[in-house]
């Protein structure tokens, strides 16, 4: 493991997605990533921080979200988002396509699994009452075809 790791905790705000997405470009770029690789991290980091401000938190806006960056083996990047809210009952359901706990389904279910279509691993851990922890894990292609 390399030892550059950055820890950053931000309010559960609707505000802070955008900062989450340049927060891991920026943390990425050192990497020499393609702008593909850019745009499919930034869209994933996006998906988790939205999930933990819609579902986590229930857009209360009341709670923090901590999003850990780190990177592996010169090539890839690991990126972790937390929250402290209501937590997963059900993992397995959550990650179903089309699956929502929006009872008026304003939202497409569709959150997990475009995660899983931009990174190459997500991984999901929660305790109902204590909150969520989404791991993603994103492999760059370091060589860019040579």
């Amino acid at each position: 493991m390399d030892k550059n790791t950055v820890t950053i905790e931000f309010e559960a705000l609707a505000e802070n997605q955008s900062f989450a997405r340049a927060a891991a470009a920026a943390y990425a770029a050192a990497l020499d990533p393609t702008m593909e690789e850019l745009t499919e991290i930034k869209t994933a980091v996006s998906e988790a921080v939205s999930n933990a401000i819609i579902h986590g938190y229930q857009r209360k806006g009341a709670g923090k979200i901590v999003m850990e960056l780190k990177t592996l083996d010169g090539d890839k990047i690991f990126i972790r988002i937390s929250d402290f809210g209501k937590g997963i009952a059900d993992i397995r359901q959550a990650m179903e396509p089309m699956f929502s706990t929006e009872a008026d389904q304003e939202m497409s279910g569709m959150g997990f699994t475009v995660m899983e279509s931009f990174v190459d691993k997500v991984f999901v851990e929660s305790e109902e009452g204590k909150g969520t922890a989404v791991t993603l894990i994103k492999y760059l292609d370091i060589y860019h075809g040579l």
